[in-house]
């Protein structure tokens, strides 16, 4: 535990600074040449969309399931509310994936 807490204090404080770092390498004249980063970000949040929505279509679904278990009786009331929220999770990714398009300069 005290490992975790450590190496996410570290982590926090890195992230804190780095935009820090890169003003500076900026004012001394040293950008300018690099590697533009805008890809990479891109293909980031694609990736991190698709897997946290996967995960949240996966939890939505089973619950649905056990919930039509438990009481089959408000199966309608059940399935509207899953396809409503499967459409608001795949809406997230649908945006994300119309963003990976849009040319961020």
């Amino acid at each position: 535990m005290k490992r975790t807490a450590t190496f996410l204090s570290v982590f926090t404080i890195l992230l804190i600074a780095a935009p820090a770092v890169f003003a500076q390498e900026a004012a001394a004249g040293g950008g300018g040449g690099g590697i533009s980063w805008v890809p990479v970000a891109k293909a980031l949040a694609m990736g991190f969309a698709a897997a946290f929505c996967g995960t949240a279509q996966g939890r939505a679904t089973a619950a649905a399931c056990e919930s039509f278990a438990r009481n089959p009786g408000a199966a309608d009331a059940i399935r509207f509310a899953l396809i409503l929220a499967l459409v608001l999770i795949e809406s997230m990714a649908l945006y994300v994936f119309a963003a990976f398009f849009i040319k961020i300069t």
